[in-house]
């Protein structure tokens, strides 16, 4: 068996940290020495470092300056020796650029997950620029989502070393049942609720869905919104005193996928995704999907799975307006969406893959990219 190292620099929650616990959780459970090394700054203490330590991974804190790449990249290669790692697997930007080169100064073979790219400010789309350069040089790129496979190749990224690898549902953390869920949120009894969970930031589409909400102040909707971010405090401010549904904002909540039972609805209405880990858990949960056609959505839920929607506030609203006004058809689209989930995105496939695709770099068996 190799030895992994996972390198991410983590956020507080995101789909990104659920991605690696999942993959490094089910690695370890598979015999792999698998260590994870988180970047963080001064004083910071990941959430996930816990998380990860409880499923068996050796977990490395590395707290380290904003700029500190030079002592970045010297703790990542002397973290890769001390290890002995075999792969050094990366998520991220700031990885796939400073990682990446300290296992290559290593001896290391490296692979990196591309777990999407949201472009943004200025500084934001030049350190994607950097990063997909940097992605040329690894052994194995992992593409988690179709259009992200023509992105990739049209970096410059050669085709035969990229890997289709959607993300898969690991089903960690047990849910709740419905009516704990709603009671957890503090939720009101017999009053329908839409459910919308992710980072309040623009690429994931929260100023989308509060226009949309606000032309259906004529429907009894309760609205949930589970996440933080920059955009938090403005987004909030635009739902005091108007005249659209009740939105109750929860925050950040650890294990969200808890609460997908309170959900009559669930709304996905990004700009741009990988494979959103927020709809495996919504469609594990079987909760009826209304969402927005991008990056590795539609590839999820399939045709028939989840009203899809182009990202625009108008169809956004529509769509939310159908699942309503019909729940049968969506308990079926909801049952069709699981069904596919267990067929297509089960956690041990997901896993081969990744044992194929490091182990066709160490040179114990071929692979060949999807």
């Amino acid at each position: 068996m190799p030895t992994l190292l996972h390198v991410l620099a983590p956020a507080p929650v995101g789909g990104l940290e659920s991605v690696v616990r999942a993959l490094a959780g089910g690695q370890v459970s598979r015999g792999h020495r698998v260590h994870a090394a988180l970047v963080v700054e001064p004083g910071i203490v990941p959430a996930l470092a816990a998380s990860l330590e409880s499923a068996g991974v050796e977990t490395h804190v590395l707290e380290l300056g904003a700029r500190a790449y030079l002592a970045e990249r010297a703790a990542i290669e002397g973290l890769a020796q001390f290890t002995g790692a075999d792969i050094v697997h990366t998520h991220g930007y700031r990885p796939d650029v400073i990682a990446a080169s300290a296992a290559r100064a290593a001896g290391v073979k490296v692979v990196s997950t591309v777990h999407g790219f949201i472009g943004g400010s200025r500084r934001g789309r030049l350190n994607e620029w950097v990063q997909r350069r940097a992605l040329r040089r690894a052994e194995a790129v992992i593409a988690v989502s179709r259009p992200l496979v023509e992105r990739l190749a049209s970096a410059g990224i050669s085709r035969d070393r990229i890997h289709l690898l959607p993300n898969a549902w690991a089903g960690s953390v047990a849910p709740l049942d419905r009516a704990a869920a709603r009671r957890a949120l503090g939720l009101t009894e017999g009053r329908t609720t839409l459910g919308w969970v992710g980072r309040l930031s623009p690429e994931k589409g929260p100023d989308l869905l509060l226009d949309a909400l606000a032309t259906l102040g004529d429907l009894p909707l309760d609205v949930s919104i589970l996440g933080g971010g920059r955009d938090a405090a403005a987004l909030q401010a635009r739902t005091e005193g108007w005249n659209g549904p009740r939105v109750r904002w929860h925050g950040v909540l650890a294990d969200a996928s808890r609460y997908f039972a309170a959900f009559d609805v669930y709304a996905l209405t990004s700009r741009t995704e990988g494979t959103p880990i927020s709809l495996l858990e919504a469609v594990a949960g079987a909760v009826p999907v209304i969402a927005t056609a991008v990056g590795g959505v539609p590839d999820v839920t399939g045709a028939d799975g989840a009203i899809l929607v182009p990202p625009d506030a108008s169809a956004i609203a529509a769509g939310i307006r159908s699942a309503l006004g019909d729940p049968a058809s969506g308990r079926i689209r909801a049952q069709a969406a699981r069904r596919r989930l267990d067929s297509e995105f089960s956690a041990d496939r997901w896993l081969d893959r990744h044992d194929a695709i490091y182990q066709s770099l160490l040179g114990r068996s071929t692979v060949t990219a999807s």
